[in-house]
This record gives C-alpha cells, sequence and structure tokens, in this order.
C-alpha cells in the first residue's frame, strides 16, 4: 500500500474500534486516539486524564508509581507498604530491579515488608502498628540506612498521620524515615506517584547528606531502574569513555546517591515522565545541569554519546568517537546477522515510561517498523516528541483499553506485540508474538551496545519461533 492508503486504512480501523461506544465514551476515547498524518494538525493525542469508568485500561496507581518505580529499587532502604497486604504482595519483585549487595544486609530490593493492615487498623488506625513494625525492621536489619513508608489507600481514608510518626521515630532511632503519601487513589494513574516520590526525595533526602568533592567528569544517571541490568551497561559504557558515574537513581541505588544527586557536573535523565521533577528542582536549586539520553539501539546510542560528550572537553570526545568505532563492527555484525530475518516486520507497541518512543530506534536497527505505539500513564509532551519519531499513517493511542488493543491487533495484524504482563498471554494464546517490554521478559539489559546483541535475539527469537505454527490466530480459521 502507498503512504496515503496507509494511513486511510489505519483511520478507517480507528472509526471501526471507535464505533462501538456509546456516543459520550466514544467522543471522549476519539481523543486519545490518532494516526499520525503530516498534513493534519489536529492529530495530536489528549492524554494524562481520567479514564473512563467501565473501560479497563492497563495502568497502575500513584501507589504504583512511588513504590514500583522510584523507591522499590534503593537497596539499603528497608522500604515499608503501610496498608493491606495486597499492594505490597502485588508490587513485589515484578520489575526486577537488580541490585548489587548482600540480601538482607545491604541490599533489601527482594524484600516485601508490609504493616498488613487489618479490620482493626482501619478502625482505630495504623499510627501504633506502624512505630512497632519500623521498631521491628531496624532490630532485624541493623544495617538498613533508613526507612521509607509508603501509604496505601486506606491510610489516606482514615486520615494516619505517617508524618508525625517519621519524625518522631528518625529522631527517636537516629535513622532518616521518609513518609511517602503515596495512596493509590491520588490522581489519575501511576505518574503522579513518579511525582510524590521525586517531591518526598527533594524535601526528606537530597542536600541532607555527608557531601563530597565534585569531580571534572562526575555524572549521574537518573531515570534508571536498572531493569535487566539496564543501569550497569549504560554505567559501563559512561565509564568507557572516561566519565565517573557516582549516582544511579534509583537502580541498584543508596541513600547517599539520593542525598547527593546533585554533586555532579551533569545528571543524565533516561526517563523523563518518571525523574523530570528532580532533575528541574536540582538544576533551579543547585544549578545542576541535567540532558536526555537514549540507549536503546545502536543508532541512538551514537547519538547520545556524541551529544554527552560535548558536554565535557576534548578528551572525552575523542574517547567517545574510539569507543562508538570500537564496537561498529560488532554492531554491524549483529545487524547482518539479524536484520534479514527481522526486516520488513511489523510492530505494535504498548508501554510504560519513555519507551514507546526511546525503543523505535532499535527496532528501525533491525529494519523493523513500529505501526502502533502508546503510553499508559503519558502526558501531552510525551506524545508530541514521540509523533516526530513516526512515519505517516502510524497508529497511537493513548492509555489504551483491552478492547481497543485487542481490536488494534486483529485489524492491524503486527508480527509483534511488545506490552506488559497484563496483555502477554492474551497475545500469545491468539497466536502473536509477544515480549514483555516492562521488565524484558526475563531477559536483558537491553541498553546499551551490550544490551542491542540481547535485544535483537530476543525479537528474532520471539518472532521465528517454530512454536508459532502449532498455534493459529483466530482470523486465520
Amino acid at each position: 500500500m502507498s503512504i496515503q492508503e496507509t494511513k486511510d486504512f489505519r483511520k478507517k480501523v480507528r472509526e471501526e474500534v471507535l464505533e462501538v461506544y456509546p456516543e459520550k465514551a466514544k467522543k471522549n476515547r476519539s481523543q486519545h486516539i490518532a494516526v499520525k498524518d503530516s498534513e493534519c494538525a489536529g492529530c495530536a493525542v489528549k492524554s494524562n486524564s481520567k479514564t473512563v469508568p467501565g473501560i479497563m485500561t492497563a495502568r497502575g496507581c500513584a501507589y504504583a508509581g512511588a513504590k514500583g518505580v522510584v523507591w522499590g529499587p534503593v537497596k539499603d532502604i528497608v522500604h515499608i507498604s503501610h496498608g493491606p497486604v495486597g499492594c505490597g504482595y502485588y508490587s513485589w519483585g515484578n520489575r526486577r530491579n537488580l541490585a548489587e549487595g548482600e540480601i538482607g544486609v545491604d541490599n533489601f530490593v527482594p524484600f516485601l515488608f508490609t504493616s498488613d493492615f487489618q479490620e482493626s487498623d482501619i478502625i482505630y488506625g495504623g499510627d501504633k502498628k506502624l512505630e512497632k513494625i519500623i521498631h521491628e525492621a531496624v532490630g532485624l536489619f541493623p544495617n538498613a540506612k533508613g526507612i521509607s513508608v509508603l501509604s496505601e489507600c486506606p491510610v489516606g481514608l482514615i486520615g494516619d498521620d505517617i508524618e508525625s510518626v517519621a519524625r518522631r521515630l528518625s529522631s527517636e532511632i537516629e535513622l532518616p524515615i521518609i513518609p511517602v503519601r503515596c495512596e493509590g487513589f491520588r490522581g489519575i494513574s501511576q505518574s503522579l506517584g513518579h511525582h510524590i516520590a521525586n517531591d518526598a526525595i527533594r524535601d526528606h533526602l537530597l542536600g541532607k547528606g555527608p557531601g563530597r568533592e565534585v569531580g571534572p567528569y562526575d555524572i549521574g544517571i537518573i531515570g534508571d531502574y536498572n531493569i535487566g541490568g539496564d543501569a550497569w551497561a549504560s554505567k559501563k559504557l559512561l565509564e568507557e569513555i572516561g566519565l565517573n558515574v557516582v549516582n544511579i537513581w534509583t537502580g541498584d541505588s543508596t541513600l547517599e546517591m539520593l542525598q547527593n544527586g546533585h554533586l555532579v557536573k551533569l545528571n543524565l535523565i533516561h526517563c523523563t515522565r518518571s525523574m523530570n521533577y528532580i532533575v528541574t528542582h536540582m538544576e533551579n536549586t543547585y544549578g545542576t545541569p541535567w540532558l536526555e539520553f537514549n540507549f536503546f539501539g545502536p543508532t541512538k546510542v551514537k547519538e547520545s554519546l556524541l551529544k554527552i560528550a560535548a558536554q565535557f572537553d576534548d578528551i572525552i570526545m575523542e574517547n567517545a568517537k574510539k569507543v562508538i568505532e570500537k564496537y561498529e563492527a560488532q554492531m554491524a555484525k549483529v545487524i547482518e546477522f539479524y536484520r534479514p530475518r527481522l526486516e520488513g516486520k511489523k510492530v505494535m507497541l504498548y508501554i510504560g515510561g519513555l519507551r514507546p518512543r526511546h525503543m523505535i530506534g532499535s527496532y528501525e536497527d533491525l529494519g523493523m517498523e513500529v505501526i502502533g505505539t502508546g503510553y499508559e500513564f503519558a502526558h501531552n509532551e510525551d506524545y508530541e516528541r514521540t509523533i516526530e519519531n513516526l512515519k505517516d499513517g502510524t497508529l497511537i493511542y493513548d492509555d489504551v483499553s483491552a478492547y481497543e488493543m485487542e481490536e488494534f491487533v486483529k485489524k492491524l495484524k503486527p508480527d509483534l506485540v511488545g506490552s506488559g504482563i497484563k496483555e502477554k498471554y492474551v497475545f500469545e494464546k491468539m497466536g502473536l508474538p509477544f515480549r514483555q517490554m516492562h521488565s524484558w521478559d526475563y531477559s536483558g539489559p537491553y541498553q546499551g551496545f551490550e544490551g542491542f546483541p540481547i535485544f535483537a535475539r530476543d525479537m528474532d527469537a520471539a518472532i521465528n519461533s517454530p512454536t508459532w505454527k502449532s498455534i493459529k490466530a483466530p482470523w486465520t480459521k
């Protein structure tokens, strides 16, 4: 099909999928779904608004954004999910935030701590119980550098004062205790949870540490949660060009890194959606500059390395060029092997964070085409920046419902779907190759020159697995 035919077809698909809704819901959802058309000034996508009741989506809550994303990967702090056991249990260990250290000694990432609210706690309040379990946690884990208290919905509904408990016990046990008021009902998605978590770091930790001297090449990585070792791959590459990574927020992170986040020459931010609040604060308050980078796929890695090196001196720039040249042949071999197997394959993405935009280059390096992409909890600026990276005719969807996603996939027939665990088994049962792109489907890393060969291998294994010959999608029967 020509580009115009492709655009027309996908616009028709959009209308067909929306047609099932009552008029009010249809009007609402139509604002969140578009087809990119360079001639169309009105193809912007509305986002960061409440989900229509009754339309099942894949969004998380404020607690998920604060605990599951920002705070959970900080390894030397005990993180207490304050409320009923379900929220903490559901968010336990599903993000694959890798962290170095001895488990239970200076690494508590694999653990779940919860106050396990019962009916009596709802009636009489949970403050006394919170005090008790903080004392228990400190007694059981004396090497913990601090404690975060992440409140769940009932805590906000009954009005428990976690701030006063934190102030009192912090003075008593001489450890930072950080109250994070992230009840799930706050806001409209996990995005507000990111903001709340950033504010808690700002108010209780940033600038309150022991401090240190700042070297000429000291940098921090912000908004990388070390999924499958991503932050380690990025750190390795940045240090290879001569920079000194002293902080990572918050993958494989420590309390001291959060305290000293402003004490660098430059902060490099990976996920601007979850951490732009704190890097903006550090720039405005401490004068610490920041720069966004993208290490997905060799094309974007090269662009980002040169952009980063340009912030430093000629030594770093020369190092960056040498490192790029060093890996060029290796990346060419990866592409030479996998591109003939993946050339022309079509992909539909529906992910969180910055992946719907950042990962396009990885697929394009392998000759694949992203025909649909969207975010679970993006803001308008995310779509504005994403549309620039898309071809005309690409379907764009915000906070897409289960029904919409399934129908789009049936009608557009992609060769691969990349989304989350909620969608994984739906599409695999339909006979479609799928990759869980929130936590790399137990693989990784996917970032940097180290991660790209793993990414290429996994996409090839998903699409070209002989198992798909044993199952047929419903529309082929």
